[in-house]
């Protein structure tokens, strides 16, 4: 029984506490890493292909974009750089979701 000056804690709690949720993703991590073991060489190549992959294909369609726009209203480079940041910055998210994803 708790104290009357203390509240039971809500089951909820525990679920949301971000230390509990780190050591039991770890803890899943160390498991999978004991029954799968390390990746191959090929397998590491690969994801890094795809990350390479997931941050440039934005890149270049931004830019894509953007040299289009300008040859369709004859704005020279105008909207290339911004189009060009836009899907660097896409690229950057979406690798940085994939990354931390696994």
């Amino acid at each position: 029984m708790t104290p009357p000056n203390q509240k039971d804690p809500e089951p909820n709690d525990a679920d949301n506490d971000p230390l509990l949720v780190e050591t039991r993703r770890r803890r899943e991590r160390r498991d999978r890493w004991l029954r799968e073991g390390d990746m191959s060489v090929g397998r590491r190549l690969a994801q890094i292909g795809v990350l390479g992959w997931i941050f440039v294909l934005p890149t270049l369609a931004g830019l894509f974009l953007g040299r289009w726009l300008d040859a369709r209203f004859a704005t020279g480079i105008f909207w290339s750089a911004p189009c060009m940041i836009v899907g660097l910055c896409i690229g950057f998210y979406s690798a940085w979701k994939w990354m931390n994803s696994k």
